[in-house]
């Protein structure tokens, strides 16, 4: 009963808030640090080297995002200065990177409840278009300040899937996780609006905590007449849906370890996602 009279209030703000910034637009600029979230399971390594890889693997990747908005439309983009930026670990032999070329798009559109996202994805580009996930979010009445902005949490819970794999195995296994997804939003600036894929609450998300990967956002800059904020939507790539797209990863990367399958020293068992 609480959560929802939280809900009702909140809406109740966000229509009239709308009601009063038809025109509003802005770019938020987003920190968003990577960690990656590992379990290793192997009789062939010493305690060192399970605690050295663990190491490695936990090492969080940070990057620059602009999240630019009208009422309706956004675009979430890697800012251009780190565009083509590889970031990187090694030790002994081990190398673990997350690259790309900084240019893709993600563009959501809240009339539609729909997305299009530009996706490269073993040297090929795709053009993933389908319909935006609305989340189950439960409001707190837990505030913080954010910069200047007064903030308010939101959390839901998500099962994503993970999956595991080694030499000594003849196909992936599938295993779940729950995460709790916590964000923080500000109805001072009353578009539904977010980082990456998260939308839907009475103001803009300032903060995301999803298990590894967290979004802090540093800037704002509203209604910036100087720079007119231009919304892209993105046309470059073979387009398909997210579950298409989805298939397309598990076969690919199948490919892979089949063709790594049974070599020296692939026997190590690792399981990213939980």
């Amino acid at each position: 009963m609480k959560t929802r009279l939280l809900i009702l209030l909140s809406l109740f703000g966000f229509l009239l808030g709308e009601a009063e910034s038809q025109q509003l637009s802005g770019r938020a600029y987003f920190k968003a640090s990577n960690q990656i979230m590992i379990r290793i399971d192997s009789a062939d390594m010493s305690p060192e080297e399970i605690a050295e890889a663990h190491e490695i693997m936990k090492k969080p990747w940070q990057r620059d995002f602009i999240l630019s908005f009208t009422q309706t439309e956004s675009n979430w983009k890697q800012a251009e200065t780190l565009a083509g930026a590889t970031d990187q670990a090694s030790a002994d032999g081990m190398t673990i990177s997350l690259s790309g070329s900084g240019s893709e798009v993600l563009y959501k559109d809240l009339v539609d409840q729909s997305y299009v996202q530009e996706q490269e994805f073993m040297g090929k580009e795709f053009l993933i278009q389908d319909a935006l996930v609305p989340r189950q979010w439960e409001l707190s009445a837990e505030t913080k300040k954010i910069g200047k902005y007064t903030a308010q949490k939101a959390s839901y819970f998500e099962v994503v899937d993970a999956q595991r794999f080694s030499a000594e195995m003849t196909e992936m296994e599938d295993v779940k996780d729950t995460i709790q997804v916590t964000v923080w939003f500000t109805t001072e600036i009353p578009v539904a609006h977010g980082p990456e894929n998260y939308f839907g609450l009475p103001g803009l998300i300032l903060e995301v905590h999803n298990g590894g990967r967290t979004y802090y956002c540093e800037k704002i800059e509203l209604n910036p007449a100087a720079d007119p904020v231009e919304i892209e939507k993105p046309k470059q790539g073979k387009v398909v849906s997210y579950e298409e797209f989805h298939v397309i990863q598990e076969e690919s990367i199948q490919q892979l370890q089949n063709r790594y399958q049974g070599k020296p020293g692939e026997g190590n068992k690792v399981r990213v996602g939980g």
